[in-house]
């Protein structure tokens, strides 16, 4: 990939954080008094709060910077350079008043994540990060555990989207049980990747996740310090097949070790 000499990507940077702030608030407005969802299939839900924040964050990009978006829950187009969005990630953890949800932006050139931003509104916190220039949180630069993989908290998600993968994860979930000191299970990616990228959390693996999902937070992990693949170790597919591993240099090559290439 180039380096894309013609973006400033700081000032499209900052777009993301407006607009993912002003998606935030949307968001932020109607929690705990969640209306008019529906279940796109066994346990995926959308709400009027995500269509409401996806509406919200399109218009202001598409005002100031109207390259292609490709959003969660509205579709639209995927080009050599464009935005990734949801605007809403963790809508069942919203539905059931549980505080870890983000709004993702990712801006996206050839294939590789160049801006990434994830405001979690009801934690009051945002995350950025640009190709090549480090990863903040608030302001703050952020960076990835020191843990060794036996002392180590990772991250995970429940592929409950594909079934037919639960005995592939299930193999891997008992390894890391015994591998690593422990796991956790938020139920949003964009913020387990966040936690991953500022040292919360020491890895975080997970399977069929969406471009959206993982863009931004891919990003804050590799300016951060750390090391994301899919789990065939190719470090540009985890992007479009949504296995993803990631984590400190350490805990990626544990959890590479856990996971090898069991998924086809």
């Amino acid at each position: 990939m180039s380096n894309a000499p013609d973006l400033d990507l700081h000032a499209l940077c900052e777009l993301a954080v407006t607009a993912a702030h002003a998606g935030g608030d949307v968001v932020a407005s109607r929690f705990g008094g969640a209306r008019d969802a529906r279940e796109k299939s066994p346990g995926d839900w959308v709400s009027e709060a995500d269509l409401a924040s996806e509406q919200t964050v399109r218009a202001l990009l598409a005002a100031h910077a109207p390259y292609p978006v490709f959003g969660e829950e509205e579709g639209g187009e995927l080009a050599s350079i464009g935005w990734l969005v949801d605007p809403l990630d963790g809508t069942a953890n919203f539905l059931h008043g549980f505080d870890a949800v983000g709004v993702s932006i990712a801006l996206v050139h050839d294939g590789v994540p160049v801006v990434g931003v994830v405001h979690a509104p009801i934690l009051g916190r945002t995350y950025r990060a640009v190709r090549g220039g480090g990863a903040f949180r608030d302001g703050t630069l952020i960076r990835v555990s020191e843990r060794p993989p036996t002392g180590a908290i990772c991250a995970t998600g429940f592929p409950f989207r594909h079934k037919d993968l639960l005995p592939e994860y299930l193999e891997v979930l008992a390894a890391a049980l015994v591998g690593f000191e422990d796991l956790r299970r938020v139920g949003a990616a964009s913020l387990d990747l966040c936690w991953t990228a500022e040292g919360v959390f020491d890895g975080y693996f997970e399977l069929r996740l969406g471009p959206w999902d993982v863009a931004a937070g891919g990003l804050l992990v590799r300016e951060a310090g750390g090391i994301v693949t899919d789990w065939d170790r190719d470090d540009r597919t985890w992007l479009t097949s949504g296995d993803i591993l990631a984590g400190s240099p350490d805990v990626h090559a544990a959890l590479v070790g856990l996971t090898g290439a069991k998924i086809a």
